[in-house]
């Protein structure tokens, strides 16, 4: 997905950034800061450190990665969890409203107010009167 997301966005995603020192992807303890920092990082491993799969294991234990993940303890800003089926296989996220974002209060129309009337061919206006253009009737010739 990173690299995807370079190919898209090469001024904003570095894929090197996200790899370690070795020139791994790691999602343990010795992840890259970039990866512990990434969304995608945090929306897999949101709520992983409460989880023990295994008595054997430690909690946070990914069976497919076979590591203990790096950060137990995600924190969501921007997004909070909707949806996570029994596997966790499928995770569905909904974002927040803005917090940070001053809200104008609606108001409501004024029913007494009247319209302001527009001035016969004013741009924009609508004429009330009926304009009828005299001309010949049409001849219906019957078909036989």
């Amino acid at each position: 997905m990173v690299r995807i997301a370079e190919g898209e966005h090469p001024q904003d995603i570095q894929e090197s950034k996200y790899f370690t020192a070795e020139g791994e992807y790691r999602i343990d303890g010795r992840a890259s800061p970039t990866m512990l920092n990434s969304l995608m990082y945090k929306m897999c491993y949101y709520r992983f450190g409460e989880v023990t799969v295994d008595h054997r294991q430690p909690s946070g234990f990914d069976r497919t990665r076979d590591s203990v993940i790096g950060d137990k303890n995600v924190k969501l800003k921007h997004i909070e969890e909707a949806f996570t089926t029994s596997n966790w296989l499928v995770r569905i996220y909904k974002v927040k409203k803005p917090s940070n974002r001053v809200t104008k209060p609606l108001t409501k129309p004024n029913k007494n107010r009247r319209p302001r009337k527009t001035r016969k061919g004013e741009k924009g206006s609508v004429s009330n009167t009926v304009v009828i253009k005299s001309g010949k009737k049409l001849n219906k010739k019957k078909v036989k």
